[in-house]
């Protein structure tokens, strides 16, 4: 009898227990997303001014009407929203709810305080997203940070350095520049950086149209590393022995290897380009100043630049050159490939945040990530982080008929984006502004004649050594 009572009570439980799972599982999408509706929840989101924040901020009321949750946001330049974040993650504030985890800055020194976001993909209660939908190296570039199991953001953006030329000028002297030279100049990875040298040099002297052929950010802060990059990696170079430093992240990277006889060569022949052929403000320049220049039309012909500038140059109220504006891939490397930087950023879930705020912040990383959110980004300038965003019929179209400034570069980035043609670049590490503020002074000292490439190189060395450790390791090893 005792044993029919404990077999009755456990088929009981069982069932109970089924029960409740298939009422869990039998959630609909819509219960889902309303499951917040009635309590009242605002969410604080900390992000970058970038075009895809902007969209975002036209589409909340979408987001709200939705889901009941009302989203504050806050933009600010990139800067600004690395020290708040620090000084926020830093003391476990629970201020802020959804973070712009910019990926070489955020993520080294706070992985540990972002949500792992992989327990709300595979929560039956909640929306979910599938990730093969995003650019694998984005997503590995974005969301991790060392351990390749723990999932700590969703792409959001994907900020990549892009080749912009004078449309209406590669046009107009191309015969002439062909007679002369023997080649087609349009700008693409057909061409390789010693043509790309070439072509400005020949613009500076035949081209009445613009001052100088080429316009480059060499000032001295994080523009000039970024510009240096594109033909440090072109030339072979490589930043750290530890090959996972600039993409799945590192806490330790090894040896600093931009002494390397390629780094040494890709120097020289940067620090030419500035001094001699370059439009003579360039070491004045960051990204903004530069793209300022290329928009006044006057100034220069060629430009490598955030992507994301396109906005700016298509808009007549802006600039001098829509219509005008060209966009390739970067010149072709000593391998024969075209690298293209990379520089995008997540979006993340603070951790020191309630429960019912992390699950409602899940919400709107899936949401914003939604190809819906992905279209109307898209038609504010910015480019979608997600491949089927790109096979919609109506981005089709909207490509094919050059709609909206995005659409104009949309096949371009998506070739850049292509595991073969893309760098990841920064250092994913703890100590990597330390490290960036030492490369970008030593190749400033470089560029004003101070330093050869050669000592400039063996410094920088020397320094991101100490920096990280490996030189006091080193020392550790002999004893």
């Amino acid at each position: 009898m005792k044993l029919r009572k404990k077999i009755l009570l456990l088929t009981v439980t069982v069932v109970c227990i089924s029960s409740l799972a298939g009422a869990v599982y039998a959630m609909t999408e819509e219960e889902k997303w309303t499951q917040f509706k009635e309590k009242g929840i605002t969410l604080n989101f900390l992000t970058e001014d970038t075009p895809a924040a902007g969209a975002i901020l036209d589409l909340l009321p979408e987001f709200a009407e939705k889901t009941g949750i009302k989203v504050n946001v806050t933009r600010t330049n990139v800067g600004d929203l690395v020290t708040k974040l620090m000084l926020e993650l830093g003391s476990g504030s629970s201020e802020i709810d959804i973070i712009y985890a910019a990926r070489w800055q955020i993520p080294p020194a706070y992985s540990s305080v972002l949500v792992d976001v992989s327990r709300f993909n595979n929560d039956p209660t909640l929306p979910h997203i599938s990730m093969d939908d995003f650019f694998k190296p984005h997503l590995i570039s974005t969301s991790h940070f060392v351990d390749k199991q723990r999932q700590i953001g969703v792409p959001h953006d994907a900020s990549t350095l892009m080749w912009f030329y004078r449309k209406d000028i590669f046009d107009k002297y191309k015969k002439a520049f062909m007679a002369e030279k023997g080649y087609d100049w349009t700008p693409g990875p057909n061409l390789d950086w010693e043509q790309y040298k070439e072509i400005a040099r020949w613009i500076n002297d035949n081209v009445s149209e613009v001052k100088y052929g080429a316009g480059h950010m060499a000032k001295q802060w994080n523009s000039l590393y970024c510009d240096f990059s594109n033909v440090f990696w072109a030339w072979g170079a490589r930043g750290f022995e530890n090959p996972n430093t600039e993409s799945w992240g590192v806490i330790f990277p090894g040896r600093c290897l931009w002494d390397s006889p390629e780094a040494i060569e890709a120097a020289k022949f940067y620090k030419d380009l500035i001094n001699n052929v370059a439009h003579p403000s360039c070491p004045s320049w960051d990204w903004s100043d530069l793209a300022e220049a290329f928009a006044k039309g006057d100034e220069i012909a060629m430009s490598f630049n955030w992507h994301d500038f396109v906005v700016t140059f298509e808009d007549p109220a802006r600039s001098k050159v829509p219509g005008k504006v060209g966009v390739a891939l970067a010149p072709k490397g000593k391998d024969g490939k075209s690298h293209n930087y990379y520089s995008g950023a997540a979006l993340a879930i603070n951790s020191y945040v309630p429960e019912d705020h992390q699950r409602a912040a899940w919400l709107f990383l899936v949401w914003q990530a939604s190809i819906p959110v992905q279209k109307a980004i898209f038609k504010k300038g910015s480019t979608p982080v997600r491949k089927s965003a790109y096979q919609d019929p109506e981005v089709r179209q909207w490509i094919a008929e050059k709609r909206y400034p995005g659409a104009g570069i949309a096949d371009v980035m998506y070739e850049a984006w292509k595991p073969e043609n893309l760098e990841y670049v920064e250092a994913k590490m703890p100590m990597f502004v330390e490290t960036l503020i030492i490369q970008y002074t030593e190749l400033a000292y470089m560029l004003q004649g101070l330093k050869t490439p050669e000592q400039a190189m063996k410094d920088i060395v020397d320094q991101v050594n100490q920096a990280t450790g490996w030189t006091d390791l080193q020392e550790k090893l002999k004893q």
